[in-house]
């Protein structure tokens, strides 16, 4: 079971190791974009590329659809960011119980965003672990972990990437062990327990009071989505890349207010609570992602303010 692009390499270490796929459950296609086009979820795509059953549920807890569950004879499903939580009418269904692949170290950041909220909160190393299912929000038994360092620059769509390839080897040492009575599952510290909530839009507006660390990393965590996003000359602007300033040069246009911006030398700065954060790359509403350089190009900076 699962739906995104981190998803797929988990799904393909399983088909690689020789396990008997005997479905793949994926969330139904949905609109995109302005002409609402409808796009086959990565998982989708991967699955028909190799011919493996195929199950779109638009509800899990259909009874059509829990009774095709049944009828596979199943000794373990395995979850990797399906984008809804197991009934427990499906909980119950396999052999062995279901097995979930989750993008932080549990009980740190259990819900739906580890990897953005772990790059917002500031943390240095993150991982995957794999955990044996329960009826809470990933709260059952730990299985396996391995911890992934988080870079300095590294935004959450890529550290998405190197952690979807961690957990796919991860995953199927997992599954192959597991399944051979190898581990024993580990119960979690719930006292340890952190959240990583869904990120809504919204969530992307810029607070220009936080420090210059703190929005560097808003900046890295909300990427590519929600996008970190503040408003200048009445449009949107997105700031894709980002980073406290540590230049001499750009220090030296401290004592702005936050939300004060000015240009100088090809350098955007903007006050913060504390500190100054230089913009390096940037996207105004209608027009392309570009650097500081060229967008100072086409656009003449005062010293004012974003909102």
């Amino acid at each position: 079971m699962g739906t995104p692009l981190f998803a797929v390499p988990p799904l393909r270490a399983l088909v690689e190791r020789g396990f008997d796929v005997v479905g793949v459950v994926t969330q139904p296609q949905k609109p995109f974009g302005r002409g609402g086009k409808l796009i086959p979820a990565p998982v989708k795509e991967f699955a028909l590329r190799w011919n493996l059953g195929l199950l779109e549920p638009v509800s899990i807890r259909e009874e059509r659809f829990v009774n095709k569950l049944k009828s596979l004879s199943l000794d373990l499903i395995v979850v990797a960011a399906y984008g809804k939580m197991l009934p427990e009418s499906v909980l119950g269904i396999p052999r062995f119980g279901c097995v979930n692949l989750h993008a932080s170290i549990l009980p740190s950041y259990r819900g739906a965003a580890p990897v953005n909220w772990a790059i917002i909160k500031g943390e240095k190393i993150t991982g995957v672990t794999t955990m044996l299912m329960d009826a809470g929000m990933d709260t059952g038994p730990v299985l396996l972990a391995e911890k992934v360092e988080i870079g300095r620059d590294e935004t959450a769509g890529e550290l998405s990437i190197r952690l979807s390839e961690a957990g796919a080897s991860l995953l199927a040492r997992t599954v192959e062990f597991f399944l051979e009575g190898k581990i024993t599952p580990a119960p979690q510290d719930d006292k340890k327990a952190t959240y990583a909530p869904p990120l809504k839009k919204e969530d992307g507006r810029i607070d220009w009071n936080l420090s210059a660390k703190e929005m560097e990393n808003r900046v890295r965590g909300l990427c590519p989505w929600p996008g970190a996003y503040t408003f200048w000359r009445g449009k949107s602007l997105k700031i894709h890349r980002g980073a406290a300033a540590d230049g001499r040069e750009v220090l030296a246009l401290g004592g702005l207010r936050p939300g004060e911006v000015v240009a100088a030398g090809g350098v955007i700065v903007v006050g913060c609570g504390k500190g100054v954060f230089e913009i390096k790359e940037l996207q105004l509403e209608g027009k392309r992602r570009m650097g500081a350089v060229e967008f100072l190009r086409g656009h003449r900076l005062g010293k004012e303010a974003f909102v």
